[in-house]
């Protein structure tokens, strides 16, 4: 079998930068993954160059870049998590017993985009159409991968308040105030949105992990608010989380 070792460490540099939950000082890199310094100084360079890793200054320290969840979404959009995801989003719907949209969102940059959808009979009409990208930060989706992502790397989607753009006039004005809403979603278990997208609906939404704690996906339910009661959204919030989790062994390969 041929052997291309600077290939294959470049890809140990991405795998193991990918692993931590934040940026990875290049000693670290070194270390623990058994380069010389003046390889992993190399390929960092070059990683950097050509995209794939950004710089911290302040940390001294490197991350995965944006351009990382777009080859993600890559993947997705070619079809095979797709395919795992569709029949999770068909029986969540049926189990809800209410009338919902289904959804699969995938970071594309600083937007979700809509991946797979499966609707119940009487439900809205939305615009999370297959292929619709939306601002990641109004979205339940969004706020859903965004708040697991490190937090470098959420700064450096939304570098400042300019980046939150609105729709219908509501969402988050400040960095603050966004930071705010990524932290409550961490602590509920599932992301919400009410109004932000569609005035009269509201979605939540998990997060479905790759097999190095990603969050490469997340699953979402959205509904009108007047036909399903405030009391009523945990109950999905949970149901969301239970079919992110089967996506998240799917991820994995462990079903």
């Amino acid at each position: 079998m041929s052997d291309i070792p600077a290939a294959r460490h470049a890809l140990r540099v991405l795998r193991f930068v990918a692993s931590q939950s934040g940026p990875v000082r290049a000693a670290t890199v070194m270390r623990e993954v058994g380069l010389p310094r003046s390889t992993t100084f190399q390929l960092i360079k070059v990683m950097q160059e050509e995209g794939y890793l950004v710089h911290f200054p302040e940390d001294r320290a490197y991350g995965l870049s944006p351009l990382m969840a777009e080859l993600g979404s890559g993947y997705l959009r070619a079809g095979k998590v797709s395919r795992l995801a569709e029949p999770l989003l068909e029986k969540l719907v049926r189990r809800t017993g209410l009338p919902v949209v289904g959804h699969l969102g995938v970071l594309h940059n600083d937007d979700v985009e809509y991946v797979v959808k499966h609707a119940a009979p009487r439900a809205p009409s939305l615009v999370t159409d297959i292929g619709v990208h939306l601002p990641a930060h109004l979205t339940a989706t969004g706020r859903a991968i965004l708040a697991l992502l490190p937090r470098e790397q959420v700064r450096a989607l939304y570098p400042h308040p300019a980046s939150l753009t609105t729709r219908n006039g509501r969402g988050p004005a400040t960095l603050r105030e966004f930071e705010d809403i990524l932290a409550e979603t961490r602590t509920r278990g599932y992301a919400v949105e009410t109004g932000e997208v569609t005035p009269d609906c509201a979605s939540v939404a998990v997060a479905a992990l790759d097999h190095n704690g990603y969050p490469a996906a997340a699953v979402g339910i959205t509904f009108r608010k007047i036909a399903v009661d405030a009391g009523i959204w945990p109950q999905l919030g949970a149901a969301a989380q239970i079919s992110a989790g089967a996506l998240s062994m799917r991820l994995r390969g462990k079903i």
